[in-house]
């Protein structure tokens, strides 16, 4: 195949896919104008996969070669994403909100009752083949099989299944064979099972790894990182301290990783600007920190300041709240250099001493008159920060001006 029929190919999926996630949204619209219609739960999910998903892979598939399977498997994962989410929303339009208003609402049913897990397929042989197109090694070609033969029985088992569809509990499976069991609850952990085994391999890949592909590695790692503290920030510290402004917070950083792993594992095969994750690992652990710093200092300003105004006037002040903004205002840049000095000694300890070193040369250098006594530190500088192989400075010799020649 060429790659403009691979470009081709390639975009018209990302454009089905699109479309059918559009006409989604606008079927979800409409559901919600009947309030007794049950919502298809999992709507924000599809549609941050299928928006995600298809343009990364339409992206890549001209870019890199088309037997390259790794730009299709991204085409492939939006696609599905899409066809489940329409499928739903349309069903349950057809048969619960508008009942006869479109045909084939039982066809809908029907796919949804089995497309749902098909996206782990591709979703398993992406993270096994990431960053190259390649598995890790041969030992993991038994588990893509395995994989792969696991989700398409899991299929075929639900497309058969009698009772409530999965996922769209108030309409029936058309097909469904009475008499045959419904494993929908165990085909959902095994398919859970496989993704989190085949995104293990990652973590594993990236300890062997180095050079280019480590930095590969690192995009998938910080975007992944970030959707789960997303998750553990909405369903778990958020309900045990009781904040529902944390749950907004957790929710939008799951948001924002969840639509992020996508697109890092699109910058990071095309290699664009791919050594920039650093810089961006370091700003989210600072800011991060300070962020955690400045509000549980705020907030503990409020507390404390609330209970002093309390116990000598007797009821609370809207003093405590602006002396607290003027405390974090009067913090915030000595702290943000506090928590960046300790995250660069901490995290980042080669490029610390070789600031403090180049810091060090520099205040010599503006001492020091003995040319050679500067060579001699110069290298020494050079071999202590870049750690070449060999180092060796040349100077030019002085030669003389063009009046001196003349003279």
């Amino acid at each position: 195949m060429s790659r403009r029929t691979a470009s081709w190919l390639a975009w018209s999926m990302c454009a089905l896919s699109l479309a059918l996630t559009a006409l989604s949204l606008l079927l979800l619209v409409l559901n919600l104008s009947h309030p007794d219609v049950p919502i298809y739960p999992y709507w924000t999910m599809n549609t941050l996969l299928a928006v995600g998903c298809s343009p990364v892979g339409a992206i890549i598939v001209p870019r890199i070669s088309p037997k390259n399977p790794i730009g299709w498997l991204f085409c492939l994962i939006g696609l599905l994403w899409a066809v489940m989410h329409f499928s739903a929303q349309y069903a349950i339009y057809t048969l619960l909100a508008m009942p006869g208003s479109l045909p084939a609402g039982e066809a809908a049913a029907w796919m949804m009752g089995w497309v749902w897990g098909l996206p782990a397929g591709p979703t398993v042989f992406l993270l096994l083949g990431f960053p190259d197109g390649r598995l890790p090694n041969r030992r993991w070609r038994w588990f893509a099989w395995f994989s792969l033969l696991l989700i398409v029985g899991g299929t075929i088992s639900q497309a058969l299944a009698p009772g409530s569809v999965y996922y769209l509990r108030a309409i029936h499976n058309p097909l469904g064979v009475e008499g045959l069991p419904n494993y929908g609850k165990l085909i959902e952990t095994v398919l859970f099972t496989l993704v989190f085994v085949s995104a293990g391999s990652l973590f594993v890949r990236r300890l062997r790894a180095s050079g280019v592909e480590r930095q590969q590695l690192k995009w998938f790692t910080y975007s992944s990182t970030l959707a789960i503290s997303g998750v553990i920030l909405t369903y778990t510290i958020s309900d045990a301290i009781g904040a529902l402004w944390l749950v907004w917070v957790g929710y939008v950083v799951l948001v924002v990783g969840f639509i992020g792993i996508p697109i890092s594992m699109g910058i990071a095969i095309l290699r664009y600007r791919l050594y920039e994750i650093d810089l961006l690992i370091n700003r989210t652990l600072v800011y991060g920190a300070l962020t955690a710093a400045l509000v549980a200092i705020y907030f503990g300003n409020i507390v404390l300041l609330q209970r002093v105004f309390v116990s000598l006037t007797g009821e609370k002040s809207t003093l405590a709240v602006v002396a607290s903004t003027l405390v974090i205002a009067a913090l915030f840049n000595p702290l943000r250099r506090r928590i960046q000095g300790f995250i660069d000694c901490r995290f980042y300890r080669r490029k610390y001493d070789a600031a403090k070193t180049l810091a060090a040369f520099s205040a010599k250098l503006r001492d020091e008159t003995n040319l050679d006594a500067l060579s001699d530190d110069l290298v020494e500088v050079v071999r202590e920060t870049m750690l070449p192989a060999h180092v060796s400075l040349w100077l030019r010799p002085d030669t003389p001006r063009k009046g001196e020649q003349a003279g």
